[in-house]
């Protein structure tokens, strides 16, 4: 699947314009990590950030359908299963083994992404670029700060990917400041 025939499925989904935005993020996050641990790989572990969610707002009502839902989809268009499982491991009630750098990164990732959101729309106006990697770092501390950012998820950066906090709310801030006009913030 490429990256047009995903956006083309979200689109048809109608996905509001903030599960985009988080889709989209997600996204360059794990094109910037794939960098890393498998640049050969760099468009599959993008596609995994940019589906992992598509289904959200359909399973909202019933949401241990979630992930499941956008799964099955991906796999009768013959998405490989890596990155099935990747989506299906980053929802941690599935019980699917991250047993991939590309399920670990999207683990960390997906929560990493809404704390940086949320960091950037405290800020007076609301962008990207007035975040800095301290002010995303103190924010993690704060336990009443974007509650639903899991902390104990984002941390995984450190004991299933071997980078530290700090550099990791680097690489996940400048991968969405890289695309802030596409994610308006």
């Amino acid at each position: 699947m490429t990256r047009d025939e995903a956006l083309q499925l979200i689109e048809g989904l109608n996905v509001s314009p903030n599960i985009l935005k988080h889709l989209l993020a997600n996204e360059a996050i794990m094109r910037t990590l794939a960098k890393k641990f498998e640049p050969e790989k760099v468009d599959d572990w993008g596609l995994a950030g940019l589906m992992h969610d598509a289904d959200y707002e359909f399973t909202a009502k019933d949401p241990d359908k979630h992930p499941y839902m956008v799964a099955e989809k991906l796999k009768s268009l013959g998405v490989s299963t890596e990155i099935i499982n990747a989506i299906l491991g980053h929802a941690n009630y599935t019980g699917v083994v991250r047993d991939t750098q590309m399920a670990k990164a999207l683990f960390a990732g997906d929560n990493m992404a809404g704390l940086i959101t949320a960091c950037a729309l405290v800020q007076p106006n609301k962008k990207l670029s007035s975040v800095s990697v301290e002010s995303v770092l103190k924010k993690f501390k704060t336990k009443g700060f974007a509650s639903g950012a899991n902390r104990d998820e984002i941390i995984t950066c450190v004991s299933e990917l071997n980078i530290p906090l700090d550099e990791f709310a680097k690489i996940c801030l400048e991968s969405m400041q890289g695309i802030s006009p596409e994610l308006e913030l």
